[in-house]
């Protein structure tokens, strides 16, 4: 339980801090920000690689997180900020790789580097590479970007929405674990409806909701995103649980499969990033959410007689349809704003991220919970675990489609 809450801190402070940050660096300085952000990472790396104790690890994660999204918010709005609108989405092609990229070596190096010395190792690395980082970007970068400089910081309305982000989170982790999650659920809603209220009568707003109310392409994007995440975040789960328990591999070979779709998502992003800019960037995003939908109902499908081949071509499959949503998804977002919201529609598209993949766990949690009544998965439990991926992949199906639909409302108005 405590190594899982390891995790779940680093995911709760990005969530909590990535929107807020955005808007911290539109004010303040994207540049400035995002130099914080590497150092205060680069810093907690270097101490979490000395600690004994699993609550401070737990703690220190955490404030690690809030690095990580200082770092987030600012970097997409950067390069946004920094390429003419004819280059906007083959620069953020490039930069949607260069984060695939890391995903697909990551758990590869990671593992060799755990396994030759320990676990502290991994925060070894990130002292080298995050001072790397933030000595090229001292030097390289001059522009601040602070197009918002001036205005004041929305406190009430940033405690409000961290407040609401900690009980929906809480609640979503034990939705298996009693009524009073559910009930907790519901005051995480009701505080949302709170800081939405506040935005809609704050002056100078954490997230000025008139960017949801009128501009119909960055609200229909970033709901695209949200169903997109919430669509394809569990399927990664599920198959590496297929792998191991129904087709009998052993993690590390089930992880060389499951690899296959990211390293797809990091070769065909810049292409996918450059077709945004020459063809409409919603229709290059939509055509890949369709994709990605057809791929969850052929994984609906999957039983322990389908053939590794077939996997390997869903997955092939599904990191195109990913690659041909996501940069051109995230370019109409960027572009879709002035220049003084670059950091807030940078925070709040990864904020979407985060809420997709905590629908995704959502809908898992309870799956489970039905179909498998508690027990593990084994050998013993393989028809329930079986049925409840496919039950838990239509639903994810559905979310893509609905996807498709939002991302098909910002080419023109939904009747």
């Amino acid at each position: 339980l405590q190594l899982g809450l390891v995790e779940t801190s680093y995911v709760l402070s990005a969530a909590i801090f990535l929107l807020i940050m955005g808007r911290v660096g539109d004010i303040h300085g994207r540049r400035r920000v995002f130099q914080a952000g590497l150092l205060l990472f680069t810093t907690l790396g270097g101490i979490i690689s000395q600690v004994n104790s699993i609550e401070l690890l737990i703690v220190l994660r955490f404030v690690q997180g809030m690095g990580g999204s200082m770092v987030m918010a600012t970097s997409m709005a950067m390069v946004v900020a920094a390429y003419p609108p004819a280059e906007r989405g083959r620069a953020l092609g490039i930069t949607v790789a260069s984060v695939y990229a890391g995903i697909s070596c990551g758990p590869f190096f990671g593992g060799m580097l755990v396994a030759a010395w320990g676990w502290r190792a991994l925060f070894y690395l990130v002292i080298p590479l995050g001072l790397l980082t933030w000595l090229t970007v001292r030097i390289k970068l001059k522009e601040d970007w602070a197009e918002a400089r001036g205005e004041s910081f929305d406190w009430r309305g940033a405690l409000t929405y961290a407040f609401s982000i900690l009980l929906l989170i809480t609640a979503v982790s034990n939705l298996n674990r009693g009524s009073w999650a559910w009930a907790l659920l519901l005051v995480a809603n009701l505080g949302f409806a709170l800081f939405f209220y506040l935005q809609a009568h704050t002056q100078q707003p954490l997230l000025n909701v008139n960017l949801l109310r009128t501009n119909r392409v960055f609200a229909f994007s970033n709901l695209a995103a949200l169903f997109n995440y919430a669509s394809t975040f569990g399927l990664t789960f599920f198959l590496s649980l297929y792998l191991q328990y129904v087709k009998g591999m052993g993690p590390q070979q089930a992880g060389t499969i499951l690899i296959v779709q990211p390293v797809m998502q990091t070769l065909f992003s810049p292409l996918c990033g450059r077709l945004s800019d020459r063809f409409p960037a919603a229709l290059v995003a939509t055509s890949g959410m369709s994709l990605c939908a057809v791929g969850l109902l052929v994984a609906a499908n999957l039983d322990a007689h389908s053939s590794l081949l077939t996997i390997i071509i869903l997955l092939i499959f599904l990191g195109v349809g990913y690659a041909l949503f996501s940069s051109p998804n995230v370019s109409m977002i960027m572009g879709s704003v002035a220049p003084r919201y670059l950091g807030i529609a940078s925070g709040l598209n990864g904020t979407m991220r985060t809420l997709g993949m905590l629908t995704s766990m959502m809908v898992i949690t309870l799956i489970f919970s039905i179909q498998m009544h508690g027990q593990p998965v084994t050998p013993a439990t393989q028809p329930a675990f079986l049925a409840s991926m496919h039950q838990a992949l239509l639903i994810f199906c559905a979310f893509c489609v609905v996807g498709v639909g939002c991302s098909l409302g910002r080419v023109r108005p939904l009747k």
